[in-house]
Protein backbone atom coordinates (compact mmCIF):
# COMPACT_ATOMS: atom_id res chain seq x y z
CA UNK A 1 0.00 0.00 0.00
CA UNK A 2 3.05 2.21 1.07
CA UNK A 3 4.67 1.75 -2.57
CA UNK A 4 1.03 3.11 -4.55
CA UNK A 5 0.81 5.64 -2.41
CA UNK A 6 4.21 6.72 -3.26
CA UNK A 7 3.80 6.15 -6.41
CA UNK A 8 0.84 8.58 -6.37
CA UNK A 9 2.32 10.98 -4.80
CA UNK A 10 4.93 11.08 -7.52
CA UNK A 11 3.15 11.11 -10.26
CA UNK A 12 1.21 13.84 -8.77
CA UNK A 13 4.37 15.58 -8.29
CA UNK A 14 5.56 15.16 -12.55
CA UNK A 15 2.01 16.24 -14.00
CA UNK A 16 0.95 12.93 -14.44
CA UNK A 17 -1.93 10.56 -13.90
CA UNK A 18 -2.37 7.77 -15.27
CA UNK A 19 -0.64 7.89 -18.55
CA UNK A 20 -1.23 11.66 -18.76
CA UNK A 21 1.19 14.49 -18.86
CA UNK A 22 -0.91 17.29 -17.73
CA UNK A 23 1.65 20.40 -19.07
CA UNK A 24 2.78 22.67 -16.46
CA UNK A 25 1.22 26.35 -16.58
CA UNK A 26 4.15 28.47 -16.34
CA UNK A 27 3.36 32.21 -14.17
CA UNK A 28 3.62 34.99 -16.78
CA UNK A 29 7.03 36.72 -15.70
CA UNK A 30 5.96 40.46 -13.76
CA UNK A 31 7.17 43.84 -14.05
CA UNK A 32 5.76 45.22 -10.59
CA UNK A 33 6.84 49.41 -10.65
CA UNK A 34 5.41 51.68 -7.58
CA UNK A 35 5.21 55.43 -7.99
CA UNK A 36 6.00 57.56 -5.22
CA UNK A 37 5.11 61.18 -6.15
CA UNK A 38 5.18 64.17 -3.91
CA UNK A 39 2.48 66.17 -3.64
CA UNK A 40 3.25 69.24 -2.47
CA UNK A 41 2.61 72.56 -3.30
CA UNK A 42 5.61 72.95 -5.69
CA UNK A 43 4.45 69.50 -7.61
CA UNK A 44 1.53 70.25 -9.62
CA UNK A 45 3.92 70.02 -12.95
CA UNK A 46 5.23 66.84 -11.15
CA UNK A 47 1.56 65.54 -11.04
CA UNK A 48 0.32 66.60 -14.54
CA UNK A 49 3.15 64.88 -16.49
CA UNK A 50 2.52 61.56 -14.29
CA UNK A 51 -1.56 61.52 -15.71
CA UNK A 52 -0.77 62.40 -19.32
CA UNK A 53 2.07 60.13 -19.59
CA UNK A 54 1.00 56.78 -18.12
CA UNK A 55 -0.19 55.13 -21.23
CA UNK A 56 3.50 56.13 -22.83
CA UNK A 57 5.02 54.32 -20.14
CA UNK A 58 2.86 51.68 -20.60
CA UNK A 59 3.52 51.65 -24.80
CA UNK A 60 7.29 51.25 -23.83
CA UNK A 61 6.88 48.42 -21.54
CA UNK A 62 4.29 46.66 -23.92
CA UNK A 63 7.30 45.75 -25.92
CA UNK A 64 8.91 43.71 -23.29
CA UNK A 65 9.19 39.94 -23.45
CA UNK A 66 11.03 37.27 -21.54
CA UNK A 67 11.42 34.05 -23.13
CA UNK A 68 8.95 35.22 -25.99
CA UNK A 69 6.41 35.51 -23.32
CA UNK A 70 4.92 39.90 -22.53
CA UNK A 71 4.81 40.08 -19.17
CA UNK A 72 1.58 41.27 -16.33
CA UNK A 73 2.35 44.96 -15.66
CA UNK A 74 1.28 46.04 -12.05
CA UNK A 75 1.33 49.15 -10.85
CA UNK A 76 1.31 50.95 -7.19
CA UNK A 77 0.81 54.87 -6.35
CA UNK A 78 1.60 56.20 -3.20
CA UNK A 79 1.55 60.11 -2.39
CA UNK A 80 4.01 61.34 0.16
CA UNK A 81 4.08 65.44 1.62
CA UNK A 82 0.65 66.17 1.61
CA UNK A 83 -0.32 68.00 4.72
CA UNK A 84 -3.91 67.09 3.98
CA UNK A 85 -2.65 63.73 5.01
CA UNK A 86 -2.67 62.76 9.07
CA UNK A 87 0.85 63.35 10.68
CA UNK A 88 0.73 60.66 12.25
CA UNK A 89 1.50 58.38 9.17
CA UNK A 90 4.12 60.84 8.10
CA UNK A 91 1.68 62.47 5.43
CA UNK A 92 2.48 59.25 3.69
CA UNK A 93 -0.93 57.75 1.66
CA UNK A 94 -1.10 54.30 -0.39
CA UNK A 95 -3.12 55.37 -3.42
CA UNK A 96 -3.21 52.18 -4.73
CA UNK A 97 -1.77 48.85 -4.15
CA UNK A 98 0.07 46.97 -7.15
CA UNK A 99 -2.81 46.59 -9.74
CA UNK A 100 -3.23 45.18 -13.16
CA UNK A 101 -6.10 47.34 -13.84
CA UNK A 102 -4.60 50.41 -15.51
CA UNK A 103 -7.50 52.14 -15.36
CA UNK A 104 -7.77 52.44 -11.75
CA UNK A 105 -3.93 53.81 -12.21
CA UNK A 106 -5.40 56.65 -14.49
CA UNK A 107 -8.14 57.53 -12.41
CA UNK A 108 -6.30 57.43 -8.86
CA UNK A 109 -3.65 60.15 -11.02
CA UNK A 110 -6.23 62.33 -12.23
CA UNK A 111 -8.10 62.13 -8.39
CA UNK A 112 -4.42 63.49 -6.85
CA UNK A 113 -4.57 67.15 -5.54
CA UNK A 114 -1.28 68.71 -4.15
CA UNK A 115 -1.13 70.30 -0.58
CA UNK A 116 1.41 71.66 1.66
CA UNK A 117 4.55 70.18 2.43
CA UNK A 118 6.67 68.01 4.50
CA UNK A 119 8.12 65.41 2.37
CA UNK A 120 9.79 62.28 3.87
CA UNK A 121 11.18 59.99 1.36
CA UNK A 122 13.05 57.23 3.89
CA UNK A 123 9.11 57.20 5.53
CA UNK A 124 7.31 56.40 1.86
CA UNK A 125 9.88 53.82 0.54
CA UNK A 126 10.10 52.01 3.66
CA UNK A 127 5.79 51.72 3.75
CA UNK A 128 6.00 50.59 -0.46
CA UNK A 129 9.00 48.24 0.65
CA UNK A 130 6.94 46.48 3.46
CA UNK A 131 3.05 46.93 2.39
CA UNK A 132 2.94 46.16 -0.91
CA UNK A 133 2.14 42.52 -2.43
CA UNK A 134 6.00 42.54 -4.05
CA UNK A 135 6.60 39.28 -5.90
CA UNK A 136 8.80 36.85 -4.19
CA UNK A 137 10.54 35.33 -7.47
CA UNK A 138 13.96 36.62 -7.90
CA UNK A 139 12.98 36.63 -11.56
CA UNK A 140 10.35 39.51 -11.35
CA UNK A 141 11.56 43.20 -11.96
CA UNK A 142 10.47 45.15 -8.43
CA UNK A 143 11.40 48.60 -8.52
CA UNK A 144 10.03 51.60 -7.02
CA UNK A 145 10.28 55.34 -8.67
CA UNK A 146 10.02 58.28 -6.16
CA UNK A 147 9.94 61.84 -7.81
CA UNK A 148 10.35 65.05 -5.40
CA UNK A 149 12.18 67.89 -4.86
CA UNK A 150 13.51 68.11 -1.18
CA UNK A 151 16.59 67.13 0.74
CA UNK A 152 16.04 63.06 0.30
CA UNK A 153 16.69 63.37 4.50
CA UNK A 154 13.86 64.47 5.71
CA UNK A 155 12.11 62.72 8.25
CA UNK A 156 12.19 60.23 11.17
CA UNK A 157 12.97 57.09 9.08
CA UNK A 158 16.52 57.06 8.01
CA UNK A 159 16.26 56.81 3.60
CA UNK A 160 19.88 54.97 4.09
CA UNK A 161 17.78 51.99 5.94
CA UNK A 162 14.74 52.42 3.96
CA UNK A 163 16.76 52.19 0.65
CA UNK A 164 18.99 48.84 1.92
CA UNK A 165 15.63 46.81 3.23
CA UNK A 166 13.96 47.72 -0.28
CA UNK A 167 17.06 46.24 -2.05
CA UNK A 168 17.04 43.27 0.31
CA UNK A 169 14.11 42.30 -0.62
CA UNK A 170 15.13 42.68 -4.32
CA UNK A 171 13.51 46.12 -5.25
CA UNK A 172 15.33 48.31 -6.74
CA UNK A 173 14.86 52.17 -5.79
CA UNK A 174 14.85 54.60 -8.86
CA UNK A 175 15.16 58.01 -7.60
CA UNK A 176 13.97 61.37 -9.46
CA UNK A 177 14.94 64.54 -7.93
CA UNK A 178 13.06 67.42 -9.82
CA UNK A 179 15.18 70.49 -10.58
CA UNK A 180 18.88 70.81 -11.28
CA UNK A 181 20.71 67.48 -10.83
CA UNK A 182 23.74 69.05 -8.75
CA UNK A 183 21.26 70.13 -6.33
CA UNK A 184 20.01 66.53 -6.15
CA UNK A 185 22.76 64.94 -5.64
CA UNK A 186 23.75 67.42 -2.65
CA UNK A 187 20.13 66.86 -1.00
CA UNK A 188 21.22 63.14 -1.36
CA UNK A 189 19.38 61.93 -3.85
CA UNK A 190 21.64 60.06 -5.95
CA UNK A 191 22.98 58.61 -2.50
CA UNK A 192 19.43 56.95 -2.33
CA UNK A 193 19.81 54.82 -5.52
CA UNK A 194 23.20 53.91 -5.10
CA UNK A 195 22.14 52.23 -2.15
CA UNK A 196 19.22 50.10 -3.77
CA UNK A 197 20.79 49.51 -7.22
CA UNK A 198 18.63 52.36 -9.23
CA UNK A 199 19.32 54.93 -11.02
CA UNK A 200 19.34 59.06 -9.74
CA UNK A 201 17.73 61.01 -12.78
CA UNK A 202 17.17 64.75 -12.66
CA UNK A 203 14.15 65.97 -14.45
CA UNK A 204 12.11 69.36 -14.93
CA UNK A 205 8.55 68.96 -13.64
CA UNK A 206 7.38 71.73 -15.26
CA UNK A 207 8.18 70.51 -18.78
CA UNK A 208 5.68 69.71 -22.00
CA UNK A 209 6.91 66.61 -23.00
CA UNK A 210 7.25 66.91 -27.19
CA UNK A 211 4.25 65.95 -29.70
CA UNK A 212 3.94 65.59 -33.04
CA UNK A 213 0.07 65.36 -34.36
CA UNK A 214 0.41 62.63 -37.22
CA UNK A 215 -2.64 62.33 -39.32
CA UNK A 216 -3.47 58.72 -38.11
CA UNK A 217 -4.25 60.35 -34.63
CA UNK A 218 -8.00 60.89 -34.98
CA UNK A 219 -8.37 57.46 -36.50
CA UNK A 220 -6.75 55.74 -34.20
CA UNK A 221 -9.14 57.67 -31.43
CA UNK A 222 -11.78 56.56 -33.02
CA UNK A 223 -10.78 52.97 -33.35
CA UNK A 224 -10.16 52.90 -29.60
CA UNK A 225 -13.20 54.40 -29.02
CA UNK A 226 -14.98 51.83 -30.61
CA UNK A 227 -12.63 48.92 -29.01
CA UNK A 228 -15.12 50.24 -25.51
CA UNK A 229 -17.57 48.36 -27.15
CA UNK A 230 -16.20 44.80 -27.55
CA UNK A 231 -16.06 45.26 -23.63
CA UNK A 232 -18.69 42.75 -21.69
CA UNK A 233 -18.82 44.03 -18.00
CA UNK A 234 -19.91 41.15 -15.93
CA UNK A 235 -19.95 40.38 -11.89
CA UNK A 236 -20.54 43.33 -9.14
CA UNK A 237 -17.73 45.32 -10.41
CA UNK A 238 -18.42 45.20 -14.17
CA UNK A 239 -20.40 48.44 -14.74
CA UNK A 240 -18.58 50.47 -12.43
CA UNK A 241 -15.29 49.43 -14.54
CA UNK A 242 -16.69 49.83 -17.68
CA UNK A 243 -18.16 53.26 -16.94
CA UNK A 244 -13.92 53.91 -15.38
CA UNK A 245 -12.99 52.84 -18.64
CA UNK A 246 -14.85 55.27 -20.80
CA UNK A 247 -13.99 58.20 -18.07
CA UNK A 248 -10.35 57.63 -18.27
CA UNK A 249 -10.83 58.03 -22.03
CA UNK A 250 -12.19 61.26 -21.99
CA UNK A 251 -9.44 62.44 -19.09
CA UNK A 252 -6.75 61.38 -21.61
CA UNK A 253 -8.55 63.60 -24.45
CA UNK A 254 -8.44 66.54 -22.20
CA UNK A 255 -4.89 66.32 -20.33
CA UNK A 256 -2.28 67.01 -22.99
CA UNK A 257 -2.40 67.16 -26.92
CA UNK A 258 -1.28 63.06 -27.31
CA UNK A 259 -2.26 61.30 -24.22
CA UNK A 260 -5.35 59.99 -25.59
CA UNK A 261 -3.61 58.29 -28.51
CA UNK A 262 -0.62 56.87 -26.19
CA UNK A 263 -3.82 55.99 -24.37
CA UNK A 264 -5.48 53.92 -27.76
CA UNK A 265 -2.30 52.74 -28.17
CA UNK A 266 -2.00 50.75 -24.60
CA UNK A 267 -5.36 49.40 -25.28
CA UNK A 268 -4.43 47.53 -28.16
CA UNK A 269 -1.71 46.03 -26.27
CA UNK A 270 -1.10 42.76 -24.01
CA UNK A 271 -0.79 45.03 -21.21
CA UNK A 272 -4.26 46.28 -20.69
CA UNK A 273 -6.23 43.51 -19.83
CA UNK A 274 -9.42 43.24 -17.80
CA UNK A 275 -10.37 39.83 -17.29
CA UNK A 276 -11.79 40.95 -13.39
CA UNK A 277 -14.66 42.86 -15.18
CA UNK A 278 -14.17 41.86 -18.84
CA UNK A 279 -15.90 38.40 -19.76
CA UNK A 280 -13.79 38.82 -23.45
CA UNK A 281 -10.42 39.32 -20.95
CA UNK A 282 -12.04 36.59 -18.52
CA UNK A 283 -12.37 33.61 -21.17
CA UNK A 284 -9.28 34.15 -22.55
CA UNK A 285 -7.77 33.81 -18.65
CA UNK A 286 -9.61 30.61 -18.35
CA UNK A 287 -13.00 31.40 -17.20
CA UNK A 288 -15.58 29.10 -18.57
CA UNK A 289 -18.86 31.05 -20.09
CA UNK A 290 -20.96 28.47 -19.52
CA UNK A 291 -20.62 27.69 -15.95
CA UNK A 292 -21.38 31.21 -14.91
CA UNK A 293 -24.42 32.06 -13.10
CA UNK A 294 -26.94 33.97 -14.83
CA UNK A 295 -26.28 36.31 -11.66
CA UNK A 296 -23.27 37.11 -12.86
CA UNK A 297 -23.97 38.03 -16.02
CA UNK A 298 -25.08 41.64 -18.02
CA UNK A 299 -28.59 41.95 -18.79
CA UNK A 300 -28.29 41.05 -22.75
CA UNK A 301 -26.70 37.61 -22.16
CA UNK A 302 -29.34 36.76 -19.43
CA UNK A 303 -31.81 36.02 -22.03
CA UNK A 304 -29.25 33.94 -24.76
CA UNK A 305 -28.72 30.20 -24.08
CA UNK A 306 -25.72 29.09 -23.42
CA UNK A 307 -24.33 28.32 -27.21
CA UNK A 308 -25.62 32.10 -27.98
CA UNK A 309 -23.39 33.13 -24.99
CA UNK A 310 -20.46 31.63 -26.08
CA UNK A 311 -20.87 33.05 -29.64
CA UNK A 312 -21.40 36.77 -28.20
CA UNK A 313 -18.33 36.65 -26.11
CA UNK A 314 -16.30 34.82 -29.41
CA UNK A 315 -17.88 37.67 -31.69
CA UNK A 316 -17.18 40.57 -29.34
CA UNK A 317 -13.44 38.67 -29.03
CA UNK A 318 -13.28 38.80 -32.82
CA UNK A 319 -14.38 42.04 -33.33
CA UNK A 320 -11.59 43.21 -30.40
CA UNK A 321 -9.00 41.30 -32.10
CA UNK A 322 -9.44 43.11 -35.63
CA UNK A 323 -9.78 46.78 -34.10
CA UNK A 324 -6.61 46.17 -32.05
CA UNK A 325 -4.78 45.13 -35.00
CA UNK A 326 -6.06 48.06 -37.43
CA UNK A 327 -4.89 50.10 -34.71
CA UNK A 328 -1.51 48.98 -34.32
CA UNK A 329 -1.11 49.03 -38.00
CA UNK A 330 -1.67 52.92 -37.97
CA UNK A 331 0.54 52.86 -35.44
CA UNK A 332 3.28 51.74 -37.31
CA UNK A 333 2.61 54.21 -40.07
CA UNK A 334 1.89 56.80 -37.49
CA UNK A 335 5.89 56.53 -35.43
CA UNK A 336 6.98 56.70 -39.17
CA UNK A 337 5.39 60.01 -39.45
CA UNK A 338 6.51 61.47 -36.09
CA UNK A 339 10.35 60.45 -36.68
CA UNK A 340 10.84 62.58 -39.87
CA UNK A 341 8.75 64.91 -38.30
CA UNK A 342 11.14 65.11 -35.16
CA UNK A 343 13.93 64.70 -37.63
CA UNK A 344 13.04 67.66 -39.89
CA UNK A 345 12.33 69.94 -37.22
CA UNK A 346 15.01 68.84 -34.96
CA UNK A 347 12.94 68.21 -32.04
CA UNK A 348 14.05 66.55 -29.14
CA UNK A 349 12.40 64.98 -26.32
CA UNK A 350 12.45 66.43 -23.12
CA UNK A 351 14.02 65.20 -19.77
CA UNK A 352 10.55 64.52 -18.35
CA UNK A 353 8.94 61.68 -15.56
CA UNK A 354 8.21 59.30 -18.72
CA UNK A 355 11.53 59.41 -20.68
CA UNK A 356 12.96 58.66 -16.98
CA UNK A 357 11.16 55.56 -16.08
CA UNK A 358 11.39 54.14 -19.62
CA UNK A 359 14.97 54.88 -19.45
CA UNK A 360 15.81 52.88 -15.98
CA UNK A 361 13.13 50.04 -16.69
CA UNK A 362 14.86 49.42 -20.35
CA UNK A 363 18.38 49.12 -18.24
CA UNK A 364 17.14 47.55 -15.34
CA UNK A 365 14.87 44.98 -16.77
CA UNK A 366 17.76 43.84 -19.18
CA UNK A 367 19.28 42.31 -16.10
CA UNK A 368 16.28 40.15 -15.55
CA UNK A 369 16.10 39.12 -19.28
CA UNK A 370 13.35 40.80 -20.28
CA UNK A 371 13.79 41.86 -23.90
CA UNK A 372 12.77 45.32 -25.67
CA UNK A 373 11.93 46.29 -29.47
Amino acid sequence: MKAIVIAAGLLAMSGTTMGTVVPRVEEKPRIQIAILLDTSNSMDGLIDQAKTQLWRVVNELATAKRSGKAPELQVALYEYGNTSIPAETGYVRMVLPLSSDLDKVSEQLFALRTNGGDEYCGQVIQYAAKNLAWSSSNADFKAIFIAGNEPFTQGGINYQIACRDAIAKGIIVNTIFCGGNDEGVNTKWKDGADLADGRYMSIDQNAVAVHVDAPQDKKIAELGAALNQTYIAYGAAGEASKQRQAEQDVNASAAAPGANTQRQLAKASALYTNEAWDLVDAKKAGTKVEEMKEAELPAEMKKMNVEARKAYVDAKAKERERLQAEIKKLNGEREKFVADEMKKNAASGKNTLDAAIVKAVREEAAKKNFQFE
